[in-house]
């Protein structure tokens, strides 16, 4: 019998024996009502077990489940946490049903005491936490607005019709869309709420309670500016749960607004003055709205190109060629480089097969323990911070790390021409679930004086970006300015001067990192500076003037 049985039994015995006198023994009597008292232990025991093969039942489906979804990822690791939506189905597996099946494990000593082992291994194991889970479920909002997905396909587990290992529930839908509530985002906790909803009404076995739905659903629906709906909602969440005090006051809350919204309506509240209008929104009439409208035509550009729908136009195109590139490194004369002009002025290239496996492998193996958070540069204060809009984790390789990365680095100077004595070290990223790098600037601008004081060796006056990994979807590098995206293949690498000739930043190749929709993204980097390029690329006094393409490489 178990600890907990035996605790049962005699906690029953104890509260049986309280308030009685003994010598039971003395009467027949007293001797029969033993009986009634047995049945009942009897019934308490029986119970226990009930309960306790109630738990073991669940215990062994959420074990099928999570051995089901373990041996499809262990027969393609990479191409299984590709797809956005099993790495949410993961990273919230290791958190918020673990800690549900953590309340059910901790009732019994064995329980207890598997998770004090797990616990001793903790610096074995990687646990995600909450801020990992906010990150998936922020990283797939990402996805959806940029490439336009549906909610529903989402939750079909189909992105771009590559099937996830299976559909959401609707208590995973509702976790989304709890996500984003946390965030302040209420469009999608509307989206996701409502997919929710539906799921749970055709559920057999609930998975999330309606009214906890209705709740989330019903205050979105409100601070999204409908609030005849969210009142309706509200009505359903109290035919669940009458008593619920916070629905009650927002029905009350509610039903005041849509009274003043009707008076709004009919002309009976003052026209509101456009300058405090836009102060509410955030932005001076005169100043700041001219300033978020370029912001959203970048934005819009940039998602564009993100699903491929940009095109260069006829007259670029014409002025594009391939082209073998025979220098001006010496090596590149045995050993020519495939060359691609993807745009003049400013002059973008791509080289194809410029990394190789092997070393893309070795590069790869060194970058991973020595992975952290990606940073940017604070232009006010010029320290590195997280953001955000850059999602992904970096390294930064030395020459002296590997004999790879010094033939890598070589083969930059070869192929570009540049100085790479005063080049930033190489650095090697991984983007993650959504990973992203929005609208930037790799130089810095005439406001950000401190941008690379510390280093001493002038501006970025270009960047030299490899490729790792082939993307299945998304991951483009686009140029909004340009209406052209790069997209990633394996060995190959991008090339552009951030710098004028004279100097000046060419503030047209603004670019991005799309999210990653499907797959995996490495790519590595080298950020060039402007100190030792004084004979490579000399400065011209037109400060305007454009960057020739290479013709003096080629041989068709």
């Amino acid at each position: 019998i178990s600890k907990m049985l035996l605790t049962i039994v005699i906690s029953f015995a104890a509260l049986c024996c309280s308030g009685t006198n003994a010598e039971v023994f003395t009467s027949m009597t007293d001797m029969s009502k033993l009986l009634t008292t047995q049945e009942e232990m009897i019934r308490a025991v029986d119970n226990y077990i009930l309960a306790q093969e109630e738990k073991i039942q669940r215990l062994k489906k959420e074990l099928r489940t999570l051995e089901e979804a373990h041996d499809v990822a262990n027969r393609a690791p990479e191409r299984f946490l590709g797809n956005p939506i099993n790495a949410y189905l993961l990273v919230k597996r290791l958190t918020v049903d673990w800690n549900d099946l953590k309340s059910v494990m901790t009732d019994e000593t064995t329980g207890s005491s598997t998770l004090q082992n797990l616990t001793s291994m903790a610096q074995l194991l990687r646990w995600p936490d909450e801020e990992d889970l906010h990150g998936v479920a922020m990283g797939l909002m990402r996805l959806q607005d940029t490439y336009k997905l549906e909610t529903s396909q989402m939750a079909k587990g189909l992105i771009f019709n590559i099937p996830a290992q299976r559909e959401l529930t609707a208590a995973e839908c509702f976790e989304l869309g709890r996500q984003s509530y946390n965030s302040g985002d209420h469009y999608h906790t509307m989206l996701w709420m409502n997919e929710a909803l539906n799921r749970q009404e055709i559920e057999s076995n609930k998975t999330v309670l309606r009214g906890d739905i209705l709740e989330y659903l019903a205050f979105s629906t409100y601070m999204q500016g409908n609030i005849r709906q969210a009142l309706k909602l509200t009505d359903e969440l109290l035919l669940e749960r009458p008593n619920h005090q916070r629905a009650l006051g927002n029905k009350l809350y509610y039903h005041e607004a849509l009274q003043k919204q009707q008076e709004e309506q009919r002309g009976e509240t003052a026209d509101i003055d456009p300058e405090t209008q836009a102060v509410d929104q955030g932005y001076s009439v005169t100043e700041d709205k001219g300033f978020l409208d370029e912001w959203q035509r970048e934005r819009v550009a940039y998602e564009r190109l993100c699903r491929g729908e940009g095109k260069v136009s006829e007259d670029m195109k014409k002025k594009l060629t391939c082209f073998y590139q025979f220098g001006p490194g010496k090596f590149l004369r045995i050993a020519p480089v495939k060359t691609e002009v993807m745009h003049i002025h400013p002059t973008i290239y791509i080289y194809y097969d410029v990394l190789y496996e092997k070393e893309m492998a070795v590069i790869k193996e060194l970058a991973i323990p020595r992975f952290k958070r990606a940073t940017v540069q604070n232009y006010k204060t010029g320290e590195l911070e997280t953001a955000q809009y850059r999602i992904s984790k970096s390294a930064w390789l030395k020459d002296e790390d590997h004999l790879y990365v010094r033939n890598v680095n070589q083969r930059i100077e070869d192929i570009s021409g540049l100085a790479v004595s005063t080049a930033e070290e190489l650095q090697i990223a991984n983007y993650g679930i959504g990973g992203h790098y929005e609208p930037h600037f790799d130089f810095a601008r005439a406001e950000e004086k401190d941008a690379f004081k510390s280093l001493g060796t002038g501006n970025r006056i270009a960047t030299f970006l490899f490729y790792m990994t082939d993307i299945e979807a998304g991951g483009a590098t686009v140029f909004p300015h340009l209406n052209l995206a790069l997209w990633p293949k394996a060995g190959a690498a991008a090339f552009w001067h951030n710098l004028l000739p004279g100097g000046e930043g060419d503030v047209l190749t603004r670019h991005a990192a799309c999210p990653v929709l499907v797959g995996s993204k490495w790519v590595s980097n080298k950020w060039i500076h402007e100190a030792g390029q004084e004979r490579r690329r000399p400065c011209q006094i037109d400060k305007n003037a454009l960057e020739n393409v290479g013709d003096h490489f080629r041989s068709d």
